[in-house]
């Protein structure tokens, strides 16, 4: 295709240059991003981070389990076959809570908790209640949202009382797609039942903010098979959409080996799925948030991107605005003005850290003044498609920035760069060119689109 004359324009669809969509990009939930991550950060960095904690704060709790496992899914979590380990894993998270509470200074005051994974549901609501009056008896919970990601094939009746009673207002479904014949190409069949019971549950649990998570890109999917997902999701009432490019990388992920890779779409079909979500959900009523999420006008997600107040952490996008978020569990990602931390990865070494009573961090990236600065205009590129780089920095990047405004996708006022509207699916690829760190990374990172 020449890229001087890109197709889209004809039909209305974003303007297609592949040759500034080939490499792959990270997607930015922190900067610098997890691929930079080193030993030389362990729990010393995490205790005196802690202690420097004033004001509102965030929490992911980390469940590394599910009911079944996912051929698709980059989630680091396992089977939830085996009681006795996840009696374990929550011992031990709750020993985490524990010393969390011990290293947090007075003045600070939790306002959400996110409870993620693996598959929240995994465990018994019996003993998520147990772990939610454990972060209420050791922490400092401000009135809190609360909101939890479920997988509606394991969500039993008995979570619609659990989760009113906890205070549950929001929360994630992972559809991915109501297509049978690609819920069997990525091993997740879940039958529009289930989906439509778990969303009827949820909202008599007292959700006011429902999101389903959606994949474009899946082996043998078509323009028509997307159509009817999003249709369907739209129908159901979802408050958000995330719709996710599938990233098929089993060099990282070996349970994708799984997947027949011969039946992928190209990159130029990937990019018709992105604007094909674009467009129907705008249709629909949605307002775009970001470059992959939609929410519904009087959702806070849309509210905050209307506003100009759209954040990004390792969550996605947010509307949350606390500049510190604490990752309770194995994998957790913490997040502090300057310096990201993560937690061991395996549930068994997690384990064995808490029991000699020490955080359990074991990686991350100390954040220089200079990552700051760059994270900041990377997070303003994908929130609000604009960011002021400052004189020095947009005279140093003018080059590389060309080839983008040579095709009408960016502007320059000043030393503000701002992403033109029609240009939203090189967000991503615009916002690397301020990364320093990319190396490898076709092995790393996904497909811009």
């Amino acid at each position: 295709m020449n890229a001087a004359c890109p197709r889209g324009k004809a039909d209305g669809m974003w303007p297609y240059h592949p040759d500034l969509l080939s490499r792959p990009v990270p997607r930015y939930t922190s900067f610098p991003t997890a691929a930079e991550f080193t030993g030389a950060v362990g729990a010393a960095d995490q205790a005196a981070a802690l202690t420097g904690v004033t004001g509102d704060l965030s929490l992911y709790v980390h469940i590394p389990f599910c009911e079944q496992i996912c051929w698709y899914c980059g989630c680091n979590t396992g089977r939830a076959n085996k009681v006795q380990r996840l009696a374990n894993y929550l011992d031990s998270l709750g020993h985490e809570i524990a010393l969390l509470g011990q290293s947090l200074p007075a003045g600070a005051r939790v306002r959400r908790v996110a409870f993620g994974g693996g598959s929240p549901n995994a465990i018994a609501p019996f003993d998520f209640v147990r772990l939610v009056d454990t972060l209420t008896v050791h922490l400092p919970l401000h009135d809190p949202v609360l909101s939890i990601e479920l997988d509606p094939r394991n969500l039993s009746a008995d979570w619609r009382a659990v989760l009113r009673c906890v205070g549950i207002t929001r929360a994630s479904l992972g559809v991915q797609t109501f297509a049978p014949h690609l819920q069997a190409a990525i091993g997740r069949v879940q039958p529009d039942a289930d989906i439509a019971r778990g969303t009827d549950l949820l909202r008599a649990a007292g959700v006011t903010s429902l999101n389903y998570d959606l994949m474009y890109g899946l082996p043998g999917q078509t323009e028509a098979d997307l159509a009817e997902t999003l249709a369907r999701s739209v129908a159901l009432g979802a408050d958000r959409i995330a719709l996710f490019g599938y990233a098929h990388v089993p060099h990282l992920i070996p349970r994708q080996n799984q997947i027949d890779a011969s039946h992928l779409p190209g990159q130029e079909d990937r990019f018709r799925m992105a604007w094909q979500g674009f467009r129907q959900l705008g249709d629909a009523g949605y307002v775009p948030v970001g470059f992959d999420h939609f929410a519904l006008p009087g959702d806070a997600l849309a509210q905050a991107a209307l506003s100009g107040r759209l954040r990004r952490n390792f969550q996605g996008f947010t509307e949350d605005q606390a500049e510190v978020l604490v990752g309770l569990g194995a994998s957790a990602i913490s997040q502090f003005p300057g310096l990201i931390a993560q937690n061991e990865k395996n549930a068994g070494r997690y384990r064995m850290l808490l029991s000699q009573d020490r955080l359990p961090t074991c990686s991350g990236v100390r954040r220089s003044s200079r990552d700051c600065a760059l994270g900041a205009i990377i997070e303003g590129l994908l929130c609000r498609q604009e960011a002021d780089l400052g004189a020095e920095t947009m005279a140093a990047m003018l080059p590389s920035l060309a080839p983008f405004g040579e095709r009408g996708l960016v502007e320059t006022r000043g030393s503000v760069l701002a992403i033109r509207p029609e240009a939203l699916p090189y967000a991503r690829t615009v916002a690397a060119l301020f990364d320093p760190y990319r190396q490898d990374s076709a092995r790393r990172f996904s497909s811009a689109v």
